[in-house]
Formats: C-alpha cells, sequence, structure tokens
C-alpha cells in the first residue's frame, strides 16, 4: 500500500502557498498549513479550499509551536514559503525580516533534525540571493550577492538548507525563484499595484485600494510607482509551484533557478497593463522617490536549462498573457464588489 503523502506548508495563506495546495490536492495529499493567529479569519486565497485542508495556527519565531505542528502531523513533505516577504518593507523591518525569513527555516529543519523525521524539505529561496551580480543571466553557479535585508535573510536560509543537506543527510533544497505573479499577488508588488491601479481607473472607482504607504493607490486617475527602468523576469506563480513539487520528487536532493529567462522593465509592465484596456500608461502614471529602494538589483534572466533538463519543467504563459490575466481578474473583483 502506498504511504500517504502529507504535506506542511508554511505561508499557506499567500500567493505560492494557496497555488501549492490546490496542486498537491489533486495530486491526492493530505494537506496541512501553517497560518499565523489574527483577529480574523478570512483568507481570501484559500477560502474556496476551508474543509480539504487543515489550518494550524503558529510562527516561524515560536520553535515550540514548529515543533510540535510537525510531530503531530509527521509530514513527508514541509514546503517553507512564510517569509516576511516584501524586499522594500525589509528596510523599514530588518530584525523582523531576519527573525522569519531568515532564522524561521532554521527553526523548520532543527525540528526536522531533532525529530528524526525523514521528510523532504523544501526551501523557497529568491532571486535577490544574488542581489546586485553584474551579469546578464543567472544560473545555480553564480556567486551569491545580496544586496538588501530581505535578500541577506534569503540567502541565510538558503546556506543553511544547503548546510543540513550536507551535514546531516537530510533531503533539503531550494528553489531559487525569479519573480512570480497571478491574480492572488499582495499589492505590495509592483505587477499587482499595476494591475489593480488600471482596473480602478478603467472603472472610475471612487474609493480604491491603499498602497503599501497606506494611500489610496490610485489618486487623480494617477498611480505612483518607483523605479520605472528596474527589470525582472516574471513568470506564473501557478506554473512555478509544480516545480517546488518537482524538485521533491527527485532521487538527490538539488537546488534549482526557477524563471523565464527573459527580463522585462516596469515600464514594459505598465504599457502592457494599461493597453490592455486602451489606455496611455504615460497619462496615468508617476515616479514616486518614496517607492525607490536603496540599492536596486541587477538587470538579469534565470537560466532554468537545469530545472529543464532534471525536472522537466519550464514556463509556458507568456509576460503580456500573465499581465493581461492580472488585469482582467482585478476589474471582476472590483465588478464584483
Amino acid at each position: 500500500m502506498t504511504e500517504k503523502q502529507i504535506a506542511l506548508i508554511t505561508g499557506i495563506t499567500g500567493q505560492d502557498g494557496s497555488y501549492l495546495a490546490e496542486f498537491l490536492l489533486e495530486k491526492g495529499y493530505e494537506v496541512v498549513g501553517l497560518a499565523r493567529r489574527t483577529t480574523h479569519y478570512h483568507y481570501e486565497n484559500i477560502d474556496h479550499l476551508i474543509g480539504r485542508i487543515t489550518i494550524e495556527y503558529g510562527d516561524l519565531i515560536d520553535a515550540n509551536s514548529i515543533e510540535r505542528i510537525i510531530a503531530k502531523y509527521q509530514p513527508t513533505e514541509v514546503y517553507n514559503l512564510a517569509a516576511q516577504s516584501v524586499p522594500a518593507d525589509s528596510w523599514r523591518q530588518p530584525i523582523v525580516t531576519a527573525e522569519i525569513t531568515a532564522v524561521g527555516p532554521l527553526r523548520i529543519l532543527e525540528a526536522l533534525r531533532k525529530l528524526r523525521l525523514d521528510a523532504r524539505f523544501y526551501q523557497a529561496t529568491s532571486r535577490e540571493i544574488y542581489g546586485g551580480v553584474q551579469q546578464e543571466v543567472i544560473d545555480e553557479t553564480t556567486p551569491f550577492l545580496a544586496n538588501n535585508p530581505y535578500g541577506v535573510a534569503k540567502l541565510y536560509a538558503h546556506l543553511m538548507t544547503m548546510t543540513y543537506r550536507q551535514s546531516y543527510g537530510m533531503f533539503a533544497c531550494g528553489g531559487i525563484l525569479f519573480n512570480h505573479e497571478s491574480p492572488r499577488r499582495s499589492l505590495h508588488f509592483v505587477t499587482r499595484k499595476v494591475t489593480m491601479g488600471v482596473a480602478c481607473i478603467h472603472l472610475g472607482v471612487e474609493n480604491p485600494p491603499v498602497n503599501e504607504v497606506g494611500e489610496p493607490l490610485v489618486v487623480d486617475g494617477k498611480l505612483k510607482l518607483g523605479n520605472l527602468d528596474s527589470v525582472r523576469d516574471w513568470g506564473y506563480a501557478k506554473e512555478y509551484v509544480e516545480a517546488m513539487w518537482l524538485m521533491l520528487q527527485q532521487e538527490e536532493p538539488r537546488d534549482y533557478v526557477i524563471a523565464t529567462n527573459i527580463a522585462y522593465t516596469i515600464r514594459d509592465l505598465c504599457e502592457a497593463a494599461f493597453s490592455h484596456v486602451g489606455l496611455d500608461w504615460q497619462e496615468h502614471v508617476e515616479t514616486d522617490p518614496r517607492f525607490m529602494r536603496p540599492t536596486e538589483i541587477a538587470a538579469s534572466r534565470g537560466d532554468y536549462s537545469k530545472a529543464k533538463a532534471e525536472l522537466g519543467w519550464e514556463p509556458r504563459m507568456r509576460f503580456k498573457e500573465l499581465i493581461e490575466l492580472m488585469v482582467d481578474e482585478d476589474i471582476r473583483q472590483l465588478s464584483d464588489g
């Protein structure tokens, strides 16, 4: 009889966690999600999964809660997707970012080691670990050069994942994911700010959502953004969670770059989003210094050839399709109230 597969997902209420939960349920897994206790129980990304998944409350800062949950469910796979995940916020909250994003994964690794579970561990690593490295294309051999508190925290977690793999023989691997987006992306991220801004302007919304500084996202038909020349390699989050699962199905644990190997600027993002509804982005976008990073990551693309060769994974949705999907979904959400 095949052993029942049990997956523990930290950060299940986020974009990646919700898509991964759906994917694993389709595979026949029992899915347990770790969520932080709040004063409300409405989790937009996973409301449709309630009754099909188990939610446990805990915190990556609390080692006891992590060990208790892992001991209770004895998961066969653990996916750590939880983090203080907004690079811009990491400058304002560097200590919190370190506690959650850097040391949080170590607490999970320690719990797995102490409990001697034969569980496979996935760490959500980020392109930010390469920071300002000056090369056009990044792969698994590129030197690390994190240059913001979020990237440094992710790098610590990535190196500890490698250390536990090498030192204790644990099946632990890091998915070095470049930017990946979807309609479930938080408004703290520039892609969703743009697509939601487009939807608000298109529909003439009088009371738009607020941005990361607590102000209306759109004022007088204008959307405020940071550096329009920033370059990113953007993919579709729903496809990227498949790569996470594939990494844990291999005979040997390895780290993989997951990306599209195509890069676009924020200007390209704005053009794609606004033109989808027949608007000229230059009439509606303004640069605001408050949204500039103290340091910017270098322009680069991610080489996913190792993932293609060993996992059989490659991106399918193109950038323009992704942005149009997000705009359409934001228009639908606003229209539905």
